[in-house]
Formats: C-alpha cells, structure tokens, sequence
C-alpha cells in the first residue's frame, strides 16, 4: 500500500512540475431567475474543442487549465432556456462568469413557465442525465409532492428499491433485491453510522424528509467512492447556503385512526449570505410527534412425525406508540478569495420511541392424537405479557428507544493552479440507541387446554375458562440496552486535467481515505421476585386493563386479553430490598455486549477520458485495506463470565471498474458499466458467542469465520429525455456475489442439534422442546439480475388546457436470483434457493395534475412476495409478503408565500405481514390503518 502510494505521488509531482503555462482557469456558478436557487447538473459548453463540463450540487462550475484567450461559454439546462456568454482568459488568472437562467420548457414547439413541481422534476433529470454513473435522483421539490414524511418513504418511489417497514414507516432499504447490509448510506457524501446494535443498517425513518436537499440512489460505483455498496449507495445531501435570504415554515397536524391520535409536524428553514456574498449560512429544524400504534398477529408453524402440520406457538400483540422526531441542521460556506472555498455542515437527529407492548402468548403447544394420528385437540402454556417502563419525564411508564444520529463535517475546495485543484473533508459521526430502564411484567399458565379456531391465514388458538386468578407472576425483568458507534473520517481528492487523445477531454483523479470506526454495545438485565410471596399472587388480584377484539385490525376474533397496566408496572418499587430482590440474569445480556474497532485505509485512480464527442469512458482502481478488533465474552455454564475473546483480522482487495457512456444525441443516453464491491460482515455476526433467551425460546450465534462479500457487477441502461422535462428509460443488471451472507434459522432446533454444534456448551434445551436457531453464515455464491424501465412526464402533447395539466410517474424493476452453497439443517446442500430480500416485482406508478395554483397526485407501490430468512429446510423459509400501498396528496397556493396541503397515506390498510413457507401460513400480520394530515407551507 505504502509503495504505491509514493510511486503514485512521485508520479504527480512530475507532472506537475511540467504542467504547461500560458493558461488560466473559468469558475462560476449557475442559478434560476425566479427563485435564486442554484442549478446542480448544468452542462456548461467552451467553444475550444470538446471542452465542457457540469455544475456541482451548489451550482458552481470549473474548467482548469485553459489557454489565455477570448471564448465563449454556453450553458444547456434542461427546462431553461440556454444561455451564452463571452469570456476573456488571462495568464494565471481565475475569470469568473455566472449564469442566470430563465426557465421554459419546450412544448409543442412553444415556451411554457414550469410550476414548482416541474422545477423540481427538471434539478433531478438534469442531475441524473449528467452523471457519470447509473443513478437516481430525487430532489426536495419532488419529495414535497409525495405524502413521505421520512426519507426511506421518498426511497420507495425509486426504481429497483423496495422499503422493509417498522410500525407502518420505511425503515431498511433494499436495492435491486440485495439486503440492507448490502448497501450504504452517506450524509454529504460522509458515512452515517448505525444506532442498532447487531448490524450496519442506516434507519432510514429516523430522518426527516423535509430536512434533505436531494436524495442520490448510486447504482453502480466509480473508484472515488466507498466499495462496500454492493446493490448500491444513498447519499443524502442536506441544504446548501442559498443564493440569497431564504425562509420557508411548515406547520400540520394529523389523524391516526388506529389509537384515534393527532399528529403534529413543524419545520423551518432560514439562509442568507454576508459579507459581499462571502459568507453563507443555512439553518433549518424539524419537529414530528405521531401517537399511533398497530395490532399484530404473530405465528410459529411446525411438521410433525406424522405429517401433520399445527401451529406451536402465536401472539396476539396490542402495541401503543409515541414516535417523537427532532432534526435540526446547519451549513456554512466561506469564500476565501475566488480559488478557495471552506464549508461547514452539521446534522443532528433526535428520536424518541416510546412504547406499550401487550402480549398475549400461547406456546409449548402440544397436540392430542387419536388412534389415526391425527390431531384432535391441543394443550399449551399461556403467557400475558406488558412491556413498559418507569414513571419519569422521560420514559412516561412506556419502554424508552431514544436514538441519536450526528454529523459534523469541515470540507475545503482549493485551486492549487490552473492545472490542479484540490479538496479534502474531515468529518465525525456518531450514533446512539439507549433503552433505560426497559421493564417486563409476565403472568403464565401452564397445561391449559386450548382450541384452534382459525385457519391458516388467520390463525388464532382460544383458552377455555380462563381465569386470571389462577394466572400466576412468572418474571418481572427491568433493562438497560446501550448501543454506541462512531466514525472518524477523512478524504483527500486531486482533479488535473490529463488526455491521451488531441482534442477530447480528460482528467485524472487521485486520492485517499480513512475511516476510523468504533462499536460498544453495553446491556444490562436483572429479573425481581417479590419479597413476600403474596404480594403479586395472580394477574387477577393487581390493577389490569383488559382488551377485546373489538375493532382488532386483523379481526374481532383476536382477543388480547387481560393484562397488568402499564401505570401498576411502573409504579413497581423494585430498587427498594424490603420489597423486591434483584438479580442479574447474565443469560440474557452477557453474549450480546461486544467491542469492535474498524478501520480503513483506502486510495483510488480515477480515469475520465472522452473517446470521441459521443463516447466517453471512467476508468478506475480502488485499493482497500480493512482492519478489525473485536472483543466478544466467553460465557460458561449459560451464565459465567469466564473472560473476553479478541478477535483480529486484516484484509485488502482490489476493486476495479470501467464505466462507458454514449451521448447518441442531445436527449439519448447509453450507458454501460464493469464494477466490483464488497459488503463486510455485521460486527455482532463475528463475535464468538452464544446467546440464549429460554423466555422465547431462542438462540442466537456468532460466526468468527464469515468472510466478507465480494462482488462483481454489470449493468446496462439507455435513457430517453424530453425537453419538456421528462424521461423513458430501461435497463438490465447482473450481479455475481461470491461468499455472501445469509441468515440461517432453524425453526426445529433440538437439544441433539445444540449437542452437536456446541459440544462445550451446557445445553439449554430441554428434551422434546424445539427452539428457534439463528446465525449469519457465508454462502458459496449468488447471482442476481433483472431490469427495470421508468418514465415520467408531463403530458404536455395532449389537446386543451386541463389535459396538458396531468403528468405522470412509473417505474417498473424484475429482479431474481440463484444462490448456491446453502445447507439445511442436516447439512444437505439446497436448490433453487433464492437470495433473501430479492423482490421479484417492484412497481411505482402516480398520477398527478397540476396548474399555476393547484396540484394533486395519486401514488401507488407495489413490492411482490420474497424469502426474507432461510430456514433448516424449505417449511422453515420466512417470506416477507406482497405490498400494496396506496396515497394521495393535494395542495392549493392561496397567495405568493402561502401553500395548504392534505395528505392521506396507507389508504389500503396495507398490513406488514409475513409467511412461513408457503403463503397461506401467516407467520406475522400487523395493521397500522391509515393516517391524514393538513397543513400550510411559507416559502418567503
């Protein structure tokens, strides 16, 4: 590493030392006539040769080393207007030439003014049309038209992405069909840590989508970025210091049927500059706090000996839920003469979780035979459950999951000289997830006989004569789960401009990078037995809440049941020993506290050549060097602390690419690109541990042994745009990735199976019990591919006034995939296997209609059934369920600075629902119900 890169500085410095004279350097920027903002993506012509290039995310623009001399300079903007300039360039010197545009797109041969949708629509397209890569762009116009009120809700409308949900909101991204760990999220192109505990996964619905300026979908990679993005990478760019005083608010409140709760959302923005423009500044917050909730249905299906299949155990949930966000932001610019430019950005993101969980469980299910063997009747074990926590202003007698992401970055742009320009970023961020003082309060019945009256969509088991005093306590538990994640980065980039072929543009890029990253996960768990055995004798004799069936989303059939209140499970006095007697259960928290270190070293070539004026080709290599520490507990007997294990490993790879792009015409793209990526393993999956909750039932393993993924990619697409701001486009993709990682699940696991994979272990499942068995494991290989098509346009050729005002938007993506070198539960090799997470079908579709006033859409999206989690065998598979969501939203501007709009989201009651197996054995359902909400929007 350290040879190559001083042959590569030596290298430089030659060149450097022989750059010609005689030149001079054109910079400037590109912004709109009416509302001062900056125009990203601008092709920016120079009338000397094939010299052009394209205005950055702040509408600036630069052409190095050019020869002193009087041109002219042409800016194309899809939407606008085209515009020239004439410009002088002298020896040494920086000229400085900005454009203003007009806006008008061509329609029918005549100039139409864009409303702030199609302003929106024309950023992203011209964005997109100008990148280097296959990309996705969405800008904060077209999120604002959308009912998303977080980023991962904007994702889904993108092709090829599919959104996993968590309470009714987007959480996990899935692109193209590979998993969340396959893929990376950046905040200004710097990587944002995550606030869970056992993965790498970016919780998408912990930002706001008021609070992002645009959202870049990279679906395949040059050498200047990150590796470890194998579907791809998401970087999402906050709001850049405007052109000029800016300020927008946006008060609205909601309605969430399901818990019959108001929502409250407030944001603002302010910027300006200073000092003769050279200083600028934007700041800008949100605020969101949602009371809802959902009702959830879970199920485990097991096999008999006989063929007979049953349920062994089901849920029936009542969540209560308070999802409280906060954002707040800030950026600076400072220009420090016209060749050197400092920014600043800081990001700051607060959410709190609170939430009631009431569980009514019935499990250790045990069926009766006749003398055919068929079942004719069952017994099981009746658990009723609360979840909350302690009366304090900050947990509220609910469980408490307060997360905390921030970013800081200082970043430098620098124009060493005519041939040479330079930047470099320094940034910090962390990541919180903090759970204190988490309690459980559990009443169980054992030997209860139970009757199935459902089916296997919905299945549902009914107890006969209960009766809560007879319901004993089994556990009170009170926990603290702390998870920490930093990240220390830094970059150093070289741009010059270098061609091999006369006449054609060509530059070279170079540079380094290093991530230094921590992990700490810290959990605490103490379970309490009164000290009088009469304190809590039944579940009948303490103050409860009992909930029937009545309005249960999944149907009246579903009976929660009776329960401990919340208010009694708080008021608890457990710290005080004349009442309670505490003791730490290591069982349920030694195995999943670690420390991981991680850091790495990366350098990169970048080669952008133009072949002739059409064809133009990005040549790179990316070196990566990736070392880790990782510090896991070595447990004995299930509960010992018997020491920690660390665990070191060091690795580089070579990562290649080749990227061609073909301008058949002004409107036509063809582009074609070669690359590779890695996904390295979660921290936790390496950790040599084993962990054992007996109350579910449940084992979790690490694998010290995962290799990282490696990839290689390749990818076609062709790109039709309309210069009344529109776009058809198609294409094709194909991934090979060699050791990948699954998650294994046996669903079946035995206390012989346990014996045999952990011989020095105690063995913590009784005989004739089957838990649940989980661990990541590398697969031999996978191949995914598919395609996807999109257009979007306003419909601008239909006849009158009224039809011209409708526009539309879709997206359509086909993705599968084969993996090999999955083994089931008795270590037979599996076929026909797909990779988890592979949506066979995506679909985005909206129709909108807009005028100077009024605008309104209707969206819809579409995600088709696939395997989420591998089970011991084909029975055991878990299947993440088809999707349907359906929104509208509608707005009407009352006067110049002053917008109301109304929004409906999930008008399909569109349940998150799982199957084991085969589709008509429910595993999971929850309903979340529809959600509305009103507001005004000031844009000063």
């Amino acid at each position: 590493m350290k040879t190559l890169f001083t042959s590569v500085l030596l290298f430089f410095a030659v060149v450097f030392a022989h750059a010609q004279q005689g030149s001079g350097v054109i910079t400037g920027k590109v912004i709109e006539k009416i509302t001062k903002a900056s125009l990203p993506g601008a092709t920016v012509r120079l009338n000397a040769g094939s010299r052009y290039t394209v205005s950055d995310q702040t509408g600036d623009y630069e052409f190095l080393k050019v020869p002193a001399g009087t041109y002219e300079l042409e800016v194309i903007y899809m939407g606008y207007q085209t515009q020239k300039q004439s410009v002088t360039v002298t020896t040494g010197g920086n000229t400085v030439v900005n454009f203003v545009l007009e806006d008008g797109a061509v329609s029918m041969n005549q100039v139409v003014v864009m409303g702030d949708r199609l302003r929106g629509q024309a950023r992203a397209l011209n964005q997109q049309k100008n990148k280097s890569n296959i990309s996705n762009i969405i800008s904060s116009d077209q999120v604002g038209r959308f009912p998303d009120a977080n980023v991962g809700e904007a994702l889904r409308r993108v092709p090829g992405v599919t959104m996993q949900n968590d309470q009714g909101e987007a959480r996990n991204i899935i692109i193209r069909g590979l998993a969340p760990e396959l893929n990376s999220v950046t905040l200004n192109g710097d990587r944002i840590p995550s606030a869970e505990g056992d993965n790498r996964k970016v919780q998408m619905d912990l930002i706001p989508s008021d609070m992002i300026a645009t959202i870049e979908v990279n679906k395949t990679l040059t050498s200047d970025m990150d590796a470890d993005a194998i579907g791809g990478s998401v970087n999402l760019i906050t709001r850049a210091s405007p052109n000029g005083e800016r300020v927008s608010a946006t008060l609205s409140s909601g309605y969430n049927p399901i818990r019959d709760k108001a929502l409250y959302t407030g944001s603002f923005v302010y910027g300006n500059r200073f000092a003769k423009s050279a200083i600028g500044m934007v700041l800008s917050g949100s605020y969101n706090n949602q009371n809802y909730g959902s009702d959830n249905v879970e199920a485990t299906w097991k096999k008999d000996n006989f063929g007979n299949t049953f349920v062994s155990a089901t849920d029936i949930r009542r969540y209560d839920v308070q999802r409280v966000r906060r954002s707040m932001a800030a950026a600076f610019d400072f220009k420090l003469g016209k060749n050197h430019t400092i920014f600043a950005n800081a990001m700051y993101n607060w959410r709190d979780d609170r939430e009631n969980r009431y569980r009514m469980r019935i499990d250790n299910i045990a069926p009766t035979y006749n003398a055919n063997n068929e079942i004719t009747g069952y017994a099981g074990r009746v658990g009723l459950q609360t979840k909350g926590g302690i009366d304090n202003d900050r947990n509220k007698m609910t469980r408490l999951e307060d997360q905390r992401v921030q970013n800081y970055s200082l970043r430098g742009e620098h124009l060493i000289t005519s041939g040479l320009d330079m930047d470099w970023t320094v940034s910090y961020s962390t990541a919180r997830e903090f759970r204190p003082n988490e309690r459980y309060m559990l009443f169980r019945q054992n030997n209860r006989t139970i009757n199935f009256t459902g089916t296997s969509d919905f299945p549902v088991y009914n107890t006969t004569n209960f009766n809560a005093n007879t319901v004993g306590l089994n556990t009170i538990s009170e926990n603290d789960n702390l998870t920490e994640e930093s990240e220390l980065g830094a970059k150093l980039n070289f741009r010059m401009p270098l061609s091999v072929i006369e006449g054609q543009k060509g530059r070279l890029r170079f540079g380094g990078r290093l991530r230094v990253k921590d992990k700490d996960r810290n959990n605490s768990f103490t379970k309490y037995t009164p000290v009088t055995a009469g304190l809590i004798p039944n579940l009948g004799s303490i103050p409860n809440i009992y909930f029937d069936g009545k309005n249960y989303q999944a149907g009246e059939q579903y009976v929660p049941g009776l329960f401990a209140s919340r208010a009694y499970l708080a008021g608890l006095n457990l710290t005080n020993p004349a009442v309670f007697k505490g003791e730490a259960d290591p069982t349920e928290f030694l195995a999943l506290n670690y420390t991981a270190k991680e850091n790495i070293l990366a350098g990169y070539l970048r080669w952008d050549q133009d072949i002739n004026d059409k064809l133009s080709a990005i040549a790179g290599l990316r070196v990566e060097h990736t070392r880790i520490n990782y510090t896991g507990n070595i447990i004995e007997d299930e509960e010992d602390l018997a020491g920690t294990r660390t665990s070191k490993n060091n690795y580089t790879d070579f990562l290649p690419s080749l990227t061609l792009k073909y301008q058949a015409n002004d409107d036509l793209v063809f582009r074609g690109a070669f690359t590779t990526a890695l996904a390295r393993p979660n921290y936790y999956s390496l950790t040599p541990f084993v962990g054992t909750i007996a109350g579910d039932q449940e084992i979790d393993a690490g694998n010290p042994n995962l290799d990282a993924t490696y990839a290689y990619n390749f990818d076609l697409m062709a790109e039709q745009y309309f210069k009344s701001v529109g776009l058809i486009s198609g294409g094709v993709f194909y991934k090979k990735l060699k050791n990948f990682i699954y998650t294994y699940a046996d669903r079946a696991y035995t206390t012989s199976k346990f014996a045999n994979d952990f011989p020095d272990l105690a063995n913590p499942i009784p005989a004739g019990e089957q838990w649940e068995f989980q661990q990541d494991r590398n697969g031999e290989s996978v191949d995914v591919y598919g395609f996807e098509v999109a257009a979007q346009r306003q419909l601008d050729f239909l006849p009158g006034k009224f039809l011209r005002g409708f526009g539309v938007y879709a997206n359509y993506t086909f993705t599968k995939s084969k993996a090999k070198g999955i083994a089931d539960s008795d270590g037979v090799l599996r076929e026909n296997i797909t990779l988890p997470g592979t949506a066979p079908h995506m679909l985005n579709a909206s129709l909108s209609w807009e005028n100077s006033r009024f605008s309104a859409r209707l969206s819809a999206n579409y995600t088709a059934a696939y395997i989420d989690d591998l089970g011991g065998d084909a029975f055991g598979d878990a299947y993440y369920d088809k999707q349907f969501f359906l929104d509208a939203n509608a707005s009407v501007k009352v006067s110049k600075v002053a917008r109301f709009f109304a929004e409906a989201t999930n008008l399909t009651n569109q349940p998150l629902r799982y199957y084991q197996g085969t589709v008509n054995q429910t595993m999971q359902m929850e309903y979340y119900r529809p959600r509305y909400n009103l507001g005004v929007k000031f844009d000063f």
